[in-house]
């Protein structure tokens, strides 16, 4: 038997190999083997090269190959990008804010700084006002990611396709855009947005984005940020806008200006289709019942109100403002200026108003081009809430734009005479008596005549100044020589209460201690210091408040950022007793009622008052109060190229200016109108022992030959107390313009006489650069030499 298989069909296939499978049998030699190898790995036919139009597809292979390389290209890009773009700082037009000052009542003052921005928290906004803004711009912004790329496709798409330019930008794409770079439409610029969004969404939570968002866009009507639009808009803060007011706030965001309906009415159709569209997004969105929405109408904003910058009063306004806060350490210069802060004054609106239309009809309406001596006129007027301590109104000048210097706060103009009544309050404040030892009352009887020498303890002083127009009373009680502002009587009285204690009650009432001139000598009494006229008035407060002092307030609260800043106490004190002051507010009823100040009856309330003008006419005052309201003013005197002090003679078409005049004039009117509507309040004293007694002057009781006999010894003499040397010598009596002084007898036309005038010895009579010298005090000038005021 063969050994070979057998065929399962029992059929024999011939020897060797298959010619269609050539592998599918081996040999029996080597050879044999390699040989039925290389035969059976037949080599494949070449592919066809790709010819016309194939040519220009690509292939697969190189489909994928291009997607791989563009994905790692893009992976590293991103991964640069990532490392290499930073948060950067905040571009400083982000950041930049201006201060805004209130009224009480909150209506804007003033805005200072060019960009108008005040921030705020996402707590104040209202959440209406919170949704309709992501209604308009970004509903899925609280759970999107930084970046949208399907929407900033479809955005480039419709723009290259001519369906308008459209935006693609997240909220945070847009605040980026806002706070780190700027406006600019650039490659590049977009680029750093699309990483500083993506590293901002990790470092800050959407609610810090959202507030930065909302502080930095911009709305049209100058007004970056919500709340600046709020006020630009509809003159409310933002946390009172309502959810109709804020739909339209939201949709000023698309096109700031064109959907201002009110600067371009032709756009309101626009306008209202966005502001529907808005609400339409609340709706959907399900932040507003559809209710509530069918039922709202087109809020239409308010008119467009000028910039509000420092013109008229605003820039005084704001300087004080500013000075009271740093110098009260609340806040110091360089930080206030950064900006941001909110200031709401005390400052009341209705009275601010009435006081500048009191100045305008009593003054600067009576100035004419035509008058040399007009253009020099100058008004500074402040007013307190006596109860309080609260400035309610203040007016520094014609415009802060014309005239920087703020004639409310500045200390160079002599107060005149109304510094007498401080003698008189430290005479009944301290008990003091005359030099023969008669306690001092408002019926104490005085030496009035002119150029009397001032006498003290061991006799003459060497100081005696004139009283106005060299007029000589003879014997006259305190409350008539208060009336007609008698410089004989008032220096006397200085000395006998002693000059020191007059300086430290002037002090106490009010007047700052670093007040220039304000100097220990009998000179004090005739007002040679020059204290602002703020600082009179909060002293005449304390008179009115019965003898109680506070500092003034002027502002109620300043914040930043929603969080306020501490503001200091004002604690009260009785600083003198309420006899002195009373007594004293009893004696400036009759300056009122009979004296130099009658023109201040016009405020058609109980008021007390005194009168005082400066050395040579340079500045006429006028101090007064009713029970409820203290109010200084004063007209003064100043070269608008040289700021020179000038005398006011000729000024309103008037000889002189005195007190009495235009000053006791605007006090009245600004008076009758802020209070009016208001009760009438009567003055309620507690007088010093004696006060109210009625004593005729005589000889006997004005003591002659001590406070009552003038000194025989002329001003013009050497007086007998050593060290001292004369005053310089006198003016001429009679002369039709006298060096110094005016008529004040608070006629309402300023032409009468209030008899006091001429009110110091030594310069009036040497010139304004003279000196006296004290006993005592050999060879130094005194500053009662100074050019005295008069009344």
């Amino acid at each position: 038997m063969s050994d070979e298989p057998q065929q399962p069909s029992g059929e024999h296939e011939p020897w060797g190999w298959d010619p269609r499978n050539p592998s599918a049998h081996g040999s029996n030699s080597g050879n044999s083997a390699d040989q039925g190898g290389e035969a059976g790995r037949a080599k494949k036919p070449k592919r066809p090269k790709r010819t016309g139009w194939r040519r220009a597809v690509p292939t697969w292979r190189m489909v994928l190959g291009a997607v791989l390389v563009v994905a790692l290209l893009l992976i590293g890009g991103f991964i640069a990008g990532y490392q290499l773009v930073d948060i950067p700082p905040a571009n400083a037009s982000a950041t930049a804010q201006s201060n805004v000052y209130l009224y009480k009542d909150g209506s804007v003052i003033a805005r200072s700084g060019e960009v108008n921005r005040e921030n705020v928290k996402l707590a104040q906004v209202p959440l209406t006002v919170q949704h309709a803004v992501l209604a308009a711009e970004d509903r899925d912004f609280y759970s999107e990611r930084a970046v949208d790329p399907t929407a900033m496709a479809r955005a480039a798409w419709n723009t290259l396709t001519g369906k308008g330019k459209q935006g693609g930008s997240t909220i945070t794409q847009q605040y980026v855009k806002n706070y780190y770079l700027g406006q600019e439409q650039t490659i590049i610029r977009k680029i750093k947005e699309f990483f500083i969004a993506v590293k901002l969404d990790r470092e800050e939570s959407k609610n810090q984005i959202f507030e930065g968002y909302l502080n930095t866009s911009y709305f049209g009507r100058n007004a970056y940020g919500i709340q600046a639009a709020a006020q630009a808009y509809y003159s409310k803060d933002i946390g009172d806008i309502t959810t109709a007011e804020g739909a339209y706030l939201a949709s000023l965001l698309n096109a700031p200006s064109a959907y201002d309906v009110v600067a371009h009415p032709q756009n309101k159709a626009a306008a209202l289709a966005r502001w529907n569209y808005v609400l339409d997004g609340m709706v959907k969105e399900k932040w507003l019942a559809a209710g509530e929405r069918a039922a709202m109408e087109f809020p239409v904003p308010g008119k467009v109100k000028p910039p509000t910058g420092l013109s008229g009063q605003r820039g005084y306004i704001v300087q004080a403002v500013e000075d009271y806060l740093t110098s009260n350490n609340v806040i110091d210069e360089n930080t206030l200026a950064t900006g941001g802060y909110r200031i709401t004054t005390t400052l009341e609106k209705k009275k601010q108003n009435a006081l500048v239309k009191a100045v305008d009809d009593n003054v600067m309406s009576r100035t004419s081009t035509e008058r040399e001596a007009d253009r020099n006129v100058r008004v500074g007027g402040a007013s307190i809430d006596t109860g309080t301590g609260r400035v309610v109104a203040m007016y520094g000048g014609v415009d802060y734009t014309k005239q920087y210097v703020n004639n409310a706060t500045r200390r160079d103009y002599q107060v005149g005479s109304t510094f007498k009544p401080f003698v008189f309050t430290s005479a009944v404040a301290g008990g003091s008596t005359t030099q023969d030892g008669r306690r001092i009352t408002p019926n104490t009887v005085y030496d009035g005549t002119n150029k009397r020498m001032v006498q003290g303890p061991n006799g003459p002083t060497g100081y005696a100044p004139a009283n106005e127009d060299d007029i000589s009373y003879g014997p006259i009680t305190v409350r008539v020589a208060t009336d007609k502002s008698v410089n004989a009587v008032y220096a006397q009285m200085a000395e006998d209460v002693g000059p020191d204690k007059v300086k430290q009650t002037a002090m106490d009432l009010g007047i700052p201690k670093n007040t220039p001139d304000l100097a220990p000598y009998p000179s004090i009494a005739l007002g040679v210091a020059t204290a602002s006229v703020l600082d009179m008035t909060e002293a005449y407060a304390t008179l009115a408040n019965h003898g109680r002092h506070g500092a003034y307030t002027l502002v109620d609260k300043i914040s930043k950022g929603g969080e306020d800043l501490e503001l200091p106490d004002r604690n009260t004190e009785q600083a003198v007793s309420r006899e002195a002051a009373d007594t004293t507010t009893a004696i400036l009823q009759s300056v009122v009622e009979s004296g130099s100040g009658i023109a201040a009856q016009g405020a058609g309330r109980p008021a007390a008052g005194k009168t005082g003008t400066a050395e040579e006419d340079k500045a006429a005052w006028f101090a007064g109060y009713t029970p409820d309201l203290t109010t200084v003013i004063a007209v003064m005197g100043q070269d608008p190229e040289t700021g020179v002090q000038k005398p006011l003679y000729g000024a309103l078409g008037l000889a002189r200016i005195n007190g009495g005049g235009a000053p006791a004039q605007t006090w009245a009117q600004y008076t009758e109108a802020a209070l009016r509507g208001t009760t009438v309040e009567n003055f309620d004293l507690s007088l010093e022992s004696g006060a109210e007694e009625t004593v005729q002057p005589t000889e006997e009781n004005s003591s002659p030959g001590t406070t009552g006999t003038p000194s025989e010894t002329p001003s013009s003499t050497t007086p007998s107390s050593p060290g001292s040397i004369p005053p310089s010598s006198p003016s001429t009596p009679g002369s039709s313009e006298p060096a110094t002084g005016g008529t004040e007898t608070g006629s309402p036309t300023g032409g009468g006489t209030e008899i006091g005038g001429a009110e110091n010895g030594g310069a009036e009579n040497g010139g304004e650069d003279g000196y006296d010298f004290l006993p005592g005090d050999p060879g130094t000038p005194a500053p009662q030499g100074t050019p005295a005021p008069r009344q």
